[in-house]
């Protein structure tokens, strides 16, 4: 498959390594024989190809992304494929700097402040904002099918009873807006103290900006108050930001909650650390 990927793009290359944490593709960065690096995608179903395709679209020229420079719309045995530019740099680690997190605040705001497209019809990307309660649901539900398997019942059904009381307590949603849904350091490229980009855009929506603020604040700004603090001046300098501390509780739950599922789905043997992780966090959340 990628030698056929290599060959529809009609590609001259002299290297390549597998990408990692790349969990919803296969990734290749390739060092072509005019030493230029570029990045081959190949996604694991045609949606996430069609909201990767619809996506850049969207947000060039208003969000710092890679360059699309081809696309295959694929075939029967292959959902498609992409060609893509390097951003300079490498992902966002925990050691950055108040400068940087402000530059990742602003990115995320511009991100955010893109609104459903009023004259092009979207094959992919879906608007769940009319519907955001519904779709919060359905997805949490969804993953306690597979959760279910993984925890005792007395924890699992506490689980939903915590779910289903802490939405109740969630403001009105905010947007519609253009959402990422995996918006964490793994899919933002920092060169030195630049925020170079965003990457990654297989399972975009539009719809709440609440729900994307989970995955970031995990695993970075939790971390530093300074890094959190100046996430905020970031993105507030572009719009305002919602608060914070009223729905990131929520989402933090059902977020460790849905990982379960992830992880069950996906492999427990593969993701075991990631899975006793989450297991442990609603463990906290919930007893």
């Amino acid at each position: 498959m990628l030698n056929r990927v290599i060959q529809k793009f009609g590609l001259q290359v002299i290297s390549m390594n597998e990408v990692e944490d790349s969990f919803s593709s296969t990734v290749y960065k390739c060092t072509l024989s005019n030493r230029e690096n570029v990045f081959l995608k190949i996604p694991f179903s045609k949606l996430k190809y069609e909201r990767e395709v619809e996506a850049y679209e969207i947000l060039k020229g208003y969000v710092s992304i890679p360059e699309m420079l081809d696309y295959w719309s694929g075939d029967e045995e292959c959902a498609g494929a992409f060609l893509l530019s390097e951003l300079k740099g490498k992902p966002l680690t925990s050691k950055s700097t108040p400068t940087v997190a402000y530059q990742v605040g602003v990115l995320h705001a511009q991100m955010h402040s893109i609104p459903p497209p009023a004259n092009k019809v979207l094959t992919g990307i879906k608007n769940e904002f009319p519907n955001w309660s519904k779709f919060v649901e359905h997805q949490f539900y969804s993953f306690a099918e597979d959760v279910k398997d993984i925890l005792d019942e007395r924890l699992f059904n506490k689980s939903i009873e915590k779910f289903e009381k802490m939405k109740l307590q969630l403001p009105s949603p905010d947007g519609p807006s253009f959402v990422h849904m995996d918006f964490r350091p793994a899919n933002i490229i920092v060169d030195h103290d630049i925020v170079s980009g965003i990457i990654d855009f297989e399972s975009v929506r539009f719809g709440s900006t609440e729900v994307d603020f989970t995955k970031l604040y995990r695993d970075l700004l939790s971390v530093d108050a300074s890094l959190y603090h100046a996430y905020q001046e970031g993105y507030n300098s572009i719009r305002p930001i919602i608060d914070l501390d009223t729905v990131l509780p929520f989402y933090r739950f059902t977020d460790a909650f849905n990982s379960i599922g992830w992880c069950k789905r996906r492999g427990i043997e593969e993701n075991a650390i990631f899975l006793e992780q989450n297991v442990a966090r609603v463990k906290k959340w919930v007893l």
